[in-house]
């Protein structure tokens, strides 16, 4: 057993030793060469597993992301040997491969489209392109579930840094078919050769990229997540697929998770001790206090008596609150002209009539936007409402854009 241990561990520093002779600028043919005879039995696991410890051990992802192909490109033909997972209707990576068969086709689609409109250009053609390419961009539901759900039951296996580098490379994906978009968009102005260039160049590579991460997935990432996931993970990320969406197919109904219930019961659970069970997690009251007095809207909540039971101490308040409203009913904290609006919202919200009732208003420099959304329990019976008030007068007033981490230092 310790040799065999031993030889793991050995293993494991030589293939380690491989991507970083590759990332010191070593080609592709020189490591196969060296090492053909390791290479032929590496799986995708191993790959995930070797690229995770390099992580942890300081190497920063961003630089795994320019040559994650050429990563790929050593380990290729030992991966092209590897069964794939098998999987049947409704398990989320049956699905997820079922949306790559799809892509693939829109792919096809989308490079028709454009050699249609290249061969014989016209509104018509022009427009049949921009469809094309309106249809690739549905598939952004596929990435959303990988990064939002998939990944995140991942890293409670520790693994993170593979998938942060796939999250980067889907980001280039997201700029490729943007640009091409706003290309179709703009149109070919005076200079069609150049106009028919940049679709061609912008094209060519979001086709390749984007089919690239289509073959990672597939002989990386499912088979690294089946063999870490369990069957629990896997019926709570099908539970959760439908809020993201999917694009290009319906999930199938034939996979069921089985779980011991002793399992389900565990993963379940109840909140951790001193914690607030949610809808969605759990939180401590002080925390509750501190996340409700941290966002830039002042709340108010009044129960299904009319009853005044909090408001939000935000630092800035657009109108006054003191604690001596608590218990009070909220008709007589508002002028005497205001009280008949105040009792048909009330009114309105019980009845069912509406759920929402908004207002805006100019005061002392602020532009104040109030909204009145009424709540409601499992069952539909009125549980009070809940006032936001907010001063967009600065949301008013942005203009362009500002990306993540684009301010000033």
């Amino acid at each position: 057993m310790s040799e065999y241990i031993n030889n793991q561990t050995q293993r494991q520093e030589t293939l380690k030793g491989i991507i970083r002779q590759l990332h010191a600028g070593a080609s592709v043919e020189d490591v196969k060469a060296q090492f053909a005879e390791l290479l032929a039995g590496v799986g995708g696991d191993e790959i995930v597993r070797i690229e995770q410890a390099l992580v942890g051990e300081g190497l920063d992802p961003d630089q795994i992301k320019p040559l994650c192909d050429v990563h790929v490109a050593v380990f290729r033909e030992s991966l092209d040997d590897q069964t794939d997972p098998q999987t049947i209707p409704g398990h989320p990576v049956f699905t997820f491969r079922a949306e790559n068969l799809a892509v693939g086709r829109v792919l096809d689609n989308v490079r028709a489209a454009l050699d249609s409109y290249k061969a014989s250009p016209s509104e018509a053609t022009l427009q049949a392109a921009r469809e094309s390419v309106r249809k690739l961009q549905e598939y952004e539901k596929h990435y959303l579930r990988k990064e939002n759900i998939l990944f995140a039951y991942l890293e409670r296996y520790d693994f993170s840094g593979p998938s942060q580098v796939m999250w980067a490379v889907h980001d280039d994906i997201r700029a490729l078919w943007k640009k091409l978009s706003a290309l179709l968009d703009a149109g070919p102005g005076e200079d069609f050769a150049g106009f028919a260039a940049q679709l061609d160049e912008t094209f060519a590579l979001l086709d390749q990229t984007l089919r690239d991460m289509i073959y990672k997935e597939q002989k990386i990432l499912f088979p690294a997540a089946m063999a870490r996931l369990s069957e629990a993970d896997w019926g709570e990320i099908r539970a959760q697929e439908g809020e993201i969406g999917y694009c290009y197919i319906a999930a199938g109904r034939q996979w069921q998770a089985r779980v011991d219930p002793r399992e389900a019961e565990a993963q379940t659970g109840v909140a951790p001790e001193g914690l607030i069970p949610l809808n969605v997690g759990a939180l401590s009251a002080e925390q509750i206090s501190m996340m409700l007095s941290a966002l830039p809207v002042d709340i108010t909540f009044v129960d299904e008596n009319d009853e005044v039971r909090f408001f939000s101490q935000t630092r800035e308040r657009v109108f006054p609150r003191s604690p001596a409203i608590i218990g009070r009913k909220v008709q007589n904290c508002h002028p005497p002209q205001s009280m008949n609006r105040v009792q048909r919202i009330l009114d309105d919200f019980r009845a069912g009539v509406r759920n929402v009732a908004e207002f805006w208003i100019s005061m002392h420099g602020m532009f104040v936007h109030i909204r009145y959304f009424a709540l409601r329990d499992a069952a539909g019976a009125y549980r009070g409402t809940i006032e936001v008030t907010q001063n967009i007068a600065p949301l008013r007033a942005l203009e362009g854009e500002r990306r993540l981490l684009n301010e000033e230092a």
